[in-house]
């Protein structure tokens, strides 16, 4: 759960999302903690049989219609799950999210962080060159301040994983279609995360503007990267709550009078539960948040 940690270690996230779902965390195949390298007979990864896969997970446990959450590379394919399976989905929550066809400088990019892993594995300068892709500056530190506990705990799970595992999910991100004409017929609520600082930050404006302005929604964090879950999850909180109230899904009553939260049902009169009063949820909203919300 290494994107995701930042926002379950938070009491309030934590609160709001494990009283309301069980949680199935899907890792690309060798993410997983303790994963071996993939042999090199098995075929390379593909960007829809990472979608497939998905399917797979979902039937195995018998789940249903399930709500989503993912990631840059991981928000690129639960959008693609969601396309392509959209009984399956109730809605999406994604962060910083990719949906078209890499350019040219995100190709060589990915291209050169492919080599490094061929030749060197998971080597200093990759571990800098993702690091650069995932946090903001103001958390990776300089020469006069020291890297964050984020980021520090970043470093320590990538030498974990196995370089030729992570070379094939990057290259099947790097051979990724552009979803652009199906974002349309995307009928599922959608709710992004981007911070002001991401290298998806043009991604994201992109995929909104190309989303059903009634049933998606826009949120930029200031001063924040790409990993919106690990460096300011609070800011994600008060949203992903106004979205959730669309199901009929709340905070826990003991949390209820959280500062944070706008959620007691008991304080909330009918007349702002109804469709036209749920800006997240039927309203394009593109809202910065900054540290003190």
């Amino acid at each position: 759960m290494s994107c995701f940690q930042g926002l379950f270690f938070c009491p309030e996230g934590a609160s709001l999302l494990l009283h309301n779902f069980c949680i199935y965390h899907i890792s690309p195949p060798g993410h997983e903690l303790g994963a071996a390298p993939i042999s090199a007979s098995v075929s390379a990864h593909c960007v829809d049989n990472l979608a497939d896969q998905i399917l797979e997970v979902l039937n195995f446990f018998g789940l249903g219609a399930v709500m989503c959450m993912g990631v840059t590379a991981g928000a690129y394919i639960l959008t693609l799950f969601a396309m392509k399976y959209r009984e399956r989905v109730l809605g999406l929550i994604l962060i910083s999210p990719l949906c078209r066809a890499p350019s040219w400088t995100e190709w060589f990019y990915n291209k050169v962080m492919a080599n490094l892993l061929y030749f060197y594995g998971m080597c200093g300068l990759l571990k800098e060159f993702l690091l650069q892709r995932y946090f903001s500056k103001e958390v990776r530190g300089n020469a006069e301040v020291p890297e964050s506990d984020i980021v520090q705990a970043c470093r320590r799970l990538l030498d974990e994983r196995h370089g030729s595992n992570v070379m094939q999910f990057l290259q099947a991100i790097n051979r990724r279609p552009d979803l652009t004409r199906g974002l349309k017929r995307l009928r599922c609520r959608t709710l992004i995360f981007v911070g002001d600082n991401s290298p998806f930050h043009s991604e994201a404006l992109h995929m909104t503007s190309k989303l059903d302005r009634r049933f998606s929604a826009l949120v930029e964090v200031q001063a924040c990267g790409s990993m919106v879950t690990e460096e300011q999850p609070h800011a994600m909180l008060i949203p992903m709550e106004y979205f959730f109230m669309g199901y009929g899904l709340y905070r826990p009553c003991q949390l209820s009078d959280s500062p944070r939260s706008p959620l007691s049902p008991s304080c909330i009169s009918p007349e702002l539960l109804s469709p036209e009063s749920m800006g997240l949820k039927l309203k394009p909203i593109k809202t910065r948040i900054s540290l003190e919300v």
